[in-house]
């Protein structure tokens, strides 16, 4: 059975983090949320193994304050794995590494088969783990032995799963591409909150005219406010398809509403009062929605043969390139490359040479080492394209 300490008291939390501040070598560190039960993206447990130290499960309700965790551990390398999930919510909690090493994201260039949690440790390790509890309710309280097992055994082979990983990374000659990578996942800023958030609305396309788009747009606000009072997500209150259904019925009372078959769900009925009054203020918006939203995203690369013969050729002569060069490299050819840089560089075309394309890939986001393994290939195909006879006939094809 793994040893592990549970801490939620001020006592035991000093201790526990001077007992980190004394380990040796990396610490692991891993975030369980209640994701699909909680509003929030918050930690309900962060644990947390050092070599000499042991394992800790802090419980962040109990706790509040982690400047003392963060002051014993935040100089050295935090262990992760699928850290850009991770770390909003220890940021949320003042939990801040300044170097990490992500297990999935190595595992992803290294050309791992698996890159799961359970997947890694076995592949690298041999040790089996299961997976049980995944998608609990973390925000249970007290929580259950075997959830907190479960828990401990995130941590405890993450230090030995890293050392493993480079290792491997060493032999492939991919340290740096690693490094760049992790780099690049710790620096990364949030992202902006959309402009109309309403509008992920699963089945929206169904609703037609500005004013029902309104009435769509209220009860979503009123549900996503009601669901941020409660801390509960908003699709266990009301799914989006009851939102949709309710639209689309267009009843003239609250008891029609109440009488819709389709609108469903636990809040549906305690709170209808609610998205009545939703339903009420959207009929009553003065600032309707617009019915089409315009974008700079690029159209579907099956429809550029006609709206754009050469950025398709420059596509299909790139693409192949790209991948050949993943496949050389024994990665996923989304880790050597964003897709959507290529598909942009296509379709903009910046220039057919090397310098050119790298600037390009560069100012989108792609790291050096992408840049140094891509941009040469590309530039090539780019060329390609350009000068190939048959460059009309494979657009249309």
């Amino acid at each position: 059975m793994t040893e592990y300490s549970v801490i939620s008291e001020t006592e035991e939390f000093r201790a526990a983090c001077a007992a980190l501040a004394a380990g040796t070598g990396p610490v692991a560190v891993d975030v369980e949320r209640a994701s699909g039960f909680r509003y929030s993206q918050r930690a309900y447990l962060v644990q947390v193994f050092r070599r000499e130290a042991g394992v800790f499960l802090f419980d962040p309700p109990a706790i509040g304050d982690f400047a003392p965790l963060q002051e014993a551990i935040g100089d050295v390398e935090w262990v992760l794995h699928a850290a850009s999930q991770d770390l909003p919510s220890l940021r949320e909690l003042h939990l801040e590494p300044t170097e990490i090493f992500d297990t999935e994201l190595a595992s992803r260039l290294l050309g791992h088969d698996r890159v799961g949690l359970a997947a890694v440790v076995e592949d690298t390790l041999g040790i089996t783990l299961k997976k049980e509890h995944s998608a609990a309710d973390w925000s249970t309280r007290p929580l259950p032995d075997s959830w907190l097992d479960y828990a401990a055994l995130d941590v405890l082979h993450l230090v030995d799963v890293r050392d493993a990983l480079v290792a491997e990374l060493e032999e492939q000659g991919k340290t740096a591409f690693a490094a760049q990578e992790f780099a690049a996942t710790l620096a990364r800023a949030p992202k902006a909150p959309r402009e109309d958030p309403w509008r992920r609305l699963s089945g929206l396309h169904q609703v037609r005219g500005a004013r029902n788009l309104a009435v769509a747009r209220a009860l979503w606000e009123a549900r996503e406010m009601y669901a941020q009072q409660q801390d509960i997500s908003p699709g266990r209150l009301v799914p989006d398809r009851s939102l949709v259904a309710a639209v689309l019925a267009n009843p003239a009372s609250k008891q029609a509403l109440a009488g819709v078959k389709e609108f469903q769900g636990r809040a549906s009925r305690t709170q209808l009062d609610r998205w009545w009054q939703a339903i009420v203020d959207g009929r009553a918006a003065e600032t309707l929605p617009r019915e089409r939203v315009p974008s700079d995203a690029l159209p579907p690369p099956r429809a550029w043969g006609d709206r754009n013969p050469e950025a398709d050729a420059r596509l299909k002569a790139a693409r192949p390139a790209v991948e050949a060069v993943a496949e050389e490299l024994g990665m996923p050819t989304e880790n050597l490359l964003t897709p959507e840089y290529l598909r942009r560089i296509a379709w903009d075309g910046p220039g057919t040479t090397a310098e050119e394309i790298g600037a390009a890939l560069s100012a989108l986001g792609a790291r050096p080492w992408q840049v140094e393994q891509t941009a040469q290939k590309i530039a090539g195909a780019f060329v390609e394209a350009t000068q190939s006879p048959d460059t009309t006939s494979a657009t249309a094809s």
